[in-house]
């Protein structure tokens, strides 16, 4: 966390950090006091490989949709898309299960992960994700989100979600 959050203050992007139980899935943030988020939008962040395991995704996206990894496949130009495994998870953005996140991006040296974005994301005021850790979230703009991306340097596309 302590990395994520010199780096946002590092490029200038103002965020918001706030502390909280150890949550796994959005619907665990979602059981959360919501006033905590002060009307950011809790997104989802999914971690999908191609079929042969050639390909690696991030997935971002409003946290009240359901990815249909068909479509997403499809905008993508992949293979059959899957859940990643939590051993890829770790070498690709040195996180776990439930901590999966956009600032995992700084552990990826090797550029190797594409990041997705649903387009509805542009349009929210204020977004949620974690810091590298699931006992904590930042909140910040979208363009402090796209400032941080540039930063990371990775392949980044929207989409339709």
């Amino acid at each position: 966390m302590e990395e994520v959050l010199k780096k946002l203050e590092e490029l200038g992007i103002d965020y918001e950090l706030v502390k909280h139980p150890a949550v796994y899935t959005i619907d665990d943030m979602e059981n959360l006091d919501p006033a905590i988020f002060k009307g950011a939008e809790l997104c989802k962040n999914l971690f999908l490989r191609d079929q042969k395991g050639k390909r690696h995704f991030l997935v971002l996206l409003c946290g009240d949709k359901q990815a249909n990894l068909q479509k997403v496949q499809e905008q993508a130009y992949a293979t059959r898309l899957s859940f990643a495994s939590d051993e890829r998870l770790d070498k690709y953005l040195g996180l776990k299960a439930g901590h999966v996140s956009p600032m995992g991006l700084l552990n990826d040296k090797e550029k190797k992960v594409e990041v997705l974005i649903d387009k509805d994301l542009k349009s929210k005021e204020k977004i949620s994700f974690h810091p590298n850790t699931n006992e904590a979230s930042v909140l910040i703009t979208f363009d402090g989100l796209k400032k941080f991306l540039d930063y990371c340097g990775n392949e980044v596309e929207y989409i339709t979600i």
